[in-house]
C-alpha cells in the first residue's frame, strides 16, 4: 500500500472502545496512549475504553482522541503514502504522521483547537445541519440570500452575527451549512429539502469561528513545522501541501472555512494511478463516501480501512 493514498477522520468517527485493543496488545500503543495523558493532563485512555460516550463526545477530547488513535495506527501499520488527506481534524492527523510536528505538540494544538472552537460560541447560538439531496448551487444561492437580508438586522443577544455558512461539501448529496442558530434554520426552510440539524456543541467551520482561528494561530506559530514527508491536500484550497508554511497556513484558515471534501475526493479519482485507499482510524464514513463518489463515476479503487491490529495483520 506505499503507492496508496491515506485518509484520516474527523469529529463525528470516534466510538467508545476505540484503540482499547491496541493498547492492551502493544507496547508502542500503550506507551503512546499514556504520553497523551500525561501532556493533556487528562485520562484520554480511559475516556476512549470506557466513555462514557458524553465525555468522549466533548470537542476538547475527541479531537486528541481521534487523532491519537490515528497516530498509532499509521505507526503500526508500517506502510507510508505518496498522498494523504484528512477531513477537518483528520487534516491534523495527516501531518503528524507525515512527519510535519511532534506528536506531543500536536496533541496540545488539537486539544486547545477543540476548546476555542467550543469557546467561540455559546452553547445553544449556534446550529449546524446537514442537506440531503440539494445541488451545490442552491444552497449557495439560499445562504447568500439569508445573509443579505440579515445584514440589516442587529447582532442576536450577545454579539453573535446571523450568519450562515456552507461548512461541509462531503460529496455530491450531502452538504452542512452552519452558523447562528436562526440563520440556519432560515437557510433550511427556504431550500425546502431534506435536513437533519447535527448534535453539534458549536456551529464549526463558520464565520463565527473566526475568534478561535485567532487564538489557535498564536499556539500554531509557536510550534516547530518541519516539510511533509509525502504531500497532504489541505481542506480550504484542496491542494497538495508540501512545504511547512503551507501547512502552518492551512491549518490556521481551516477553522472559519468550509471542509472541501467532495472536491478533494474528486481530485483524488481524477488522479488515474491513485487505485488503492485506506481509511486509517476510528469508523467508516470517509471509505463510505469516496466508493459512492467512485461509483458514481464508474471509477475502479481498491479501499481497507485500518481501525485497529486485526486490520493492520491482515493487510
Amino acid at each position: 500500500m506505499n503507492d496508496g493514498i491515506f485518509l484520516f477522520p474527523g469529529q463525528g468517527s470516534q466510538a467508545v472502545g476505540m484503540g482499547k485493543d491496541l493498547f492492551e496488545k502493544s507496547d508502542f500503543a500503550r506507551r503512546t496512549f499514556l504520553r497523551a495523558d500525561e501532556v493533556l493532563g487528562i485520562p484520554l485512555s480511559r475516556i476512549c475504553f470506557s466513555g462514557p460516550e458524553e465525555e468522549l463526545k466533548l470537542t476538547h477530547n475527541t479531537q486528541p482522541a481521534l487523532l491519537t488513535v490515528s497516530y498509532i495506527l499509521y505507526s503500526l501499520w508500517e506502510k507510508e503514502p505518496r498522498l494523504a488527506a484528512g477531513h477537518s481534524l483528520g487534516e491534523y492527523s495527516a501531518f503528524l504522521c507525515a512527519g510535519v510536528f511532534r506528536f506531543e505538540d500536536a496533541l496540545q494544538l488539537v486539544h486547545k483547537r477543540g476548546r476555542y472552537m467550543q469557546e467561540a460560541v455559546p452553547v445553544g447560538k449556534g446550529a449546524m445541519a446537514a442537506l440531503i439531496g440539494a445541488d451545490i448551487a442552491s444552497i449557495r444561492s439560499a445562504v447568500e440570500a439569508v445573509n443579505r437580508e440579515n445584514e440589516l438586522l442587529p447582532a442576536e443577544p450577545g454579539g453573535i452575527r446571523r450568519v450562515v455558512n456552507l461548512a461541509n461539501w462531503n460529496s455530491a448529496g450531502q452538504v452542512v451549512i452552519s452558523g447562528e442558530k436562526s440563520a440556519v434554520e432560515e437557510a433550511v426552510r427556504r431550500l425546502g429539502v431534506k435536513s437533519v440539524f447535527l448534535p453539534v456543541s458549536a456551529p464549526f467551520h463558520s464565520e463565527l469561528m473566526l475568534p478561535a482561528e485567532e487564538r489557535l494561530a498564536a499556539d500554531l506559530d509557536a510550534v516547530e513545522f518541519s516539510d511533509p514527508r509525502f504531500p497532504v491536500i489541505n481542506n480550504w484550497q484542496v491542494q497538495k501541501v508540501t512545504g511547512a508554511a503551507e501547512a502552518r497556513e492551512g491549518l490556521k484558515r481551516q477553522v472559519s472555512r468550509p471542509v472541501r471534501w467532495h472536491e478533494t475526493m474528486e481530485s483524488m479519482l481524477d488522479d488515474a494511478d491513485a487505485l488503492r485507499f485506506a481509511e486509517i482510524g476510528s469508523g467508516k464514513v470517509l471509505a463510505g463516501l469516496l466508493k459512492r463518489a467512485a461509483r458514481d463515476r464508474g471509477r475502479p479503487l481498491q479501499i481497507v480501512n485500518i481501525e485497529n491490529l486485526a486490520d493492520i495483520e491482515s493487510n
